[in-house]
């Protein structure tokens, strides 16, 4: 063979003898990538795991009501709030609750800013003008929190006229006031109601303003009765155990300054 030609087959060979004795090093260092490669894949599916839990425990934390608040007048709306006193939800509970919650801008705003708003809008003041009424009922299962809401509403509804705020333990039996379309505040006026006029149902009540709701109890109330109501304010709701509601407090009357 030509000298030359046999050199460059010489150096060819040499160069896959070279190649090949440097992936078998490599082969042998690194156990064919295996033992890293599964490491890796598990470290990945772990880091994943983690980030959807956490993204799932932030959800419960920040989009879970715990607590409700329901205002009414003849509008009724209803704000969920979380455990950081955000309004994470507003739902009206009628057709003019619907109308007022779409024309206000009420989520993710602290509940007391919320109900300013809703106290501000033009709305609500013209119904107050008319001598309406408005009512605020803090509902949930912690009595504390439910104690320390109530006592910010009062504050910021201080001096406001025709304005009764009051706070209602939670149970399973709320649920049948959205069950017949109510709101939690007017359901329980509802249910007063209903102690004094049996046939009184959830359609008639439906549209009632409050105030309609509160001079009807009144009107059917004994004499004695109306006399320590108007003492006290107005009564809380209707104490029905049957139906899961235990009133803590009376309505308190936001123009008053007693307690």
């Amino acid at each position: 063979m030509i000298p030359g030609i046999k050199e460059a087959f010489d150096k060819i060979n040499a160069e896959d003898e070279l190649k090949a004795r440097t992936r078998a090093f490599l082969a042998k260092k690194t156990n064919n990538y295996t033992e890293y490669r599964v490491p890796n894949v598990q470290r990945l599916a772990a880091a994943a795991a983690g980030f959807l839990c956490l993204l799932a425990g932030s959800y419960w934390l920040y989009f879970v009501p715990t607590a409700e608040i329901s205002i009414d007048v003849n509008p009724s709306i209803e704000l969920g709030i979380n455990r950081f006193d955000q309004v994470i939800s507003v739902r009206g509970r009628n057709d003019d609750g619907k109308e007022l919650a779409s024309s206000l801008h009420l989520r993710f705003t602290n509940y007391t800013e919320a109900i300013h708003r809703t106290l501000e809008s033009q709305k609500i003041i013209t119904l107050l003008s008319n001598d309406e009424m408005v009512t605020i009922a803090v509902v949930g299962s912690d009595e504390a929190r439910c104690a320390k809401m109530l006592s910010n509403i009062k504050s910021c509804t201080a001096g406001q006229e025709n304005t009764y705020c009051c706070y209602l333990t939670h149970s399973d039996e709320v649920a049948a006031a959205h069950e017949m379309g109510l709101s939690y505040g007017k359901y329980s006026a509802f249910l007063e109601l209903q102690s004094l006029a049996p046939d009184m149902t959830p359609e008639e009540i439906q549209d009632m303003s409050m105030r309609e709701i509160r001079s009807r109890i009144n009107a059917l109330s004994p004499a004695d009765e109306r006399v320590a109501q108007a003492d006290s304010g107005k009564g809380c709701g209707h104490h029905n155990a049957g139906q899961g509601y235990r009133h803590r407090a009376g309505w308190w009357n936001a123009a008053s300054s007693d307690e």
